[in-house]
Protein backbone atom coordinates (compact mmCIF):
# COMPACT_ATOMS: atom_id res chain seq x y z
CA UNK A 1 0.00 0.00 0.00
CA UNK A 2 1.52 3.30 -1.01
CA UNK A 3 1.26 6.56 0.90
CA UNK A 4 -1.39 7.76 -1.59
CA UNK A 5 -3.67 4.84 -0.64
CA UNK A 6 -3.39 5.27 3.11
CA UNK A 7 -6.53 6.19 4.97
CA UNK A 8 -6.76 9.85 6.05
CA UNK A 9 -6.91 8.39 9.57
CA UNK A 10 -3.51 6.70 9.22
CA UNK A 11 -1.19 7.76 12.07
CA UNK A 12 1.88 9.69 10.89
CA UNK A 13 4.36 7.71 13.00
CA UNK A 14 3.30 4.29 11.65
CA UNK A 15 5.00 3.30 8.42
CA UNK A 16 2.71 2.08 5.63
CA UNK A 17 1.63 -1.57 5.37
CA UNK A 18 4.01 -3.55 3.21
CA UNK A 19 7.04 -1.56 4.31
CA UNK A 20 9.80 -3.36 6.15
CA UNK A 21 9.18 -1.43 9.38
CA UNK A 22 5.37 -1.41 9.32
CA UNK A 23 4.82 -3.88 12.16
CA UNK A 24 7.64 -2.46 14.30
CA UNK A 25 6.35 1.12 14.07
CA UNK A 26 2.76 -0.07 14.60
CA UNK A 27 3.75 -1.91 17.80
CA UNK A 28 5.61 1.10 19.22
CA UNK A 29 2.69 3.40 18.41
CA UNK A 30 0.03 1.01 19.75
CA UNK A 31 1.85 0.51 23.05
CA UNK A 32 1.65 4.27 23.53
CA UNK A 33 -2.14 3.99 23.61
CA UNK A 34 -2.69 1.19 26.12
CA UNK A 35 -1.81 0.96 29.81
CA UNK A 36 1.93 0.56 30.32
CA UNK A 37 1.68 -2.87 31.94
CA UNK A 38 0.66 -4.38 28.60
CA UNK A 39 4.33 -3.99 27.63
CA UNK A 40 5.08 -6.85 30.04
CA UNK A 41 3.38 -9.37 27.76
CA UNK A 42 5.73 -10.65 25.07
CA UNK A 43 2.88 -12.22 23.11
CA UNK A 44 1.73 -8.71 22.19
CA UNK A 45 5.12 -7.91 20.63
CA UNK A 46 5.21 -11.25 18.82
CA UNK A 47 1.65 -10.88 17.54
CA UNK A 48 0.92 -7.21 16.79
CA UNK A 49 -2.63 -8.00 15.67
CA UNK A 50 -3.39 -9.03 19.27
CA UNK A 51 -2.00 -5.72 20.52
CA UNK A 52 -4.03 -3.75 17.99
CA UNK A 53 -7.18 -5.56 19.10
CA UNK A 54 -6.48 -4.73 22.73
CA UNK A 55 -5.79 -1.09 21.85
CA UNK A 56 -8.99 -0.92 19.81
CA UNK A 57 -11.07 -2.26 22.72
CA UNK A 58 -9.28 -0.10 25.30
CA UNK A 59 -9.78 3.17 23.43
CA UNK A 60 -13.37 2.28 22.50
CA UNK A 61 -14.10 1.71 26.20
CA UNK A 62 -12.43 5.01 27.14
CA UNK A 63 -14.51 6.79 24.50
CA UNK A 64 -17.70 5.24 25.85
CA UNK A 65 -16.63 6.26 29.37
CA UNK A 66 -16.19 9.86 28.21
CA UNK A 67 -19.61 9.81 26.56
CA UNK A 68 -21.23 8.38 29.68
CA UNK A 69 -19.41 10.91 31.85
CA UNK A 70 -20.61 13.75 29.64
CA UNK A 71 -24.21 12.52 29.84
CA UNK A 72 -24.18 12.25 33.64
CA UNK A 73 -21.91 15.10 34.75
CA UNK A 74 -24.62 17.64 35.56
CA UNK A 75 -26.51 15.19 37.77
CA UNK A 76 -23.45 13.56 39.32
CA UNK A 77 -21.69 16.82 40.24
CA UNK A 78 -24.49 19.36 40.74
CA UNK A 79 -24.24 19.12 44.54
CA UNK A 80 -20.44 19.29 44.53
CA UNK A 81 -19.34 21.88 41.97
CA UNK A 82 -20.48 25.33 40.88
CA UNK A 83 -22.20 25.54 37.49
CA UNK A 84 -19.18 27.08 35.76
CA UNK A 85 -16.97 24.20 36.92
CA UNK A 86 -19.51 21.64 35.67
CA UNK A 87 -19.46 23.39 32.29
CA UNK A 88 -15.65 23.13 32.27
CA UNK A 89 -15.81 19.43 33.13
CA UNK A 90 -18.26 18.88 30.27
CA UNK A 91 -15.95 20.79 27.92
CA UNK A 92 -13.09 18.51 29.01
CA UNK A 93 -15.25 15.45 28.28
CA UNK A 94 -16.13 16.86 24.84
CA UNK A 95 -12.51 17.61 23.96
CA UNK A 96 -11.29 14.21 25.15
CA UNK A 97 -14.19 12.48 23.42
CA UNK A 98 -13.23 14.08 20.11
CA UNK A 99 -9.57 13.19 20.65
CA UNK A 100 -10.40 9.58 21.53
CA UNK A 101 -12.79 9.22 18.57
CA UNK A 102 -9.97 10.33 16.25
CA UNK A 103 -7.51 8.01 17.97
CA UNK A 104 -9.96 5.13 17.66
CA UNK A 105 -10.23 5.72 13.90
CA UNK A 106 -6.42 5.64 13.66
CA UNK A 107 -6.22 2.43 15.69
CA UNK A 108 -8.95 0.86 13.56
CA UNK A 109 -6.95 1.67 10.41
CA UNK A 110 -3.79 0.08 11.86
CA UNK A 111 -5.74 -2.91 13.22
CA UNK A 112 -7.34 -3.52 9.81
CA UNK A 113 -3.92 -3.37 8.11
CA UNK A 114 -2.32 -5.70 10.67
CA UNK A 115 -5.18 -8.19 10.26
CA UNK A 116 -4.78 -8.11 6.50
CA UNK A 117 -1.02 -8.65 6.82
CA UNK A 118 -1.42 -11.49 9.33
CA UNK A 119 -3.86 -13.58 7.29
CA UNK A 120 -4.94 -16.87 8.83
CA UNK A 121 -2.62 -18.50 11.36
CA UNK A 122 -1.25 -21.96 10.76
CA UNK A 123 -2.77 -24.62 13.01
Amino acid sequence: MSDQQLSPDWPASVHPPGSESFEQTAVVWLFDHVPADYRLHGVLRRHPVALSRIARRHVAAALEGARQGYRTTRVDLRDHLPTHAIDQVMNAYMAEGRRMAGLLREIEAVDDALRAAAGRPEE
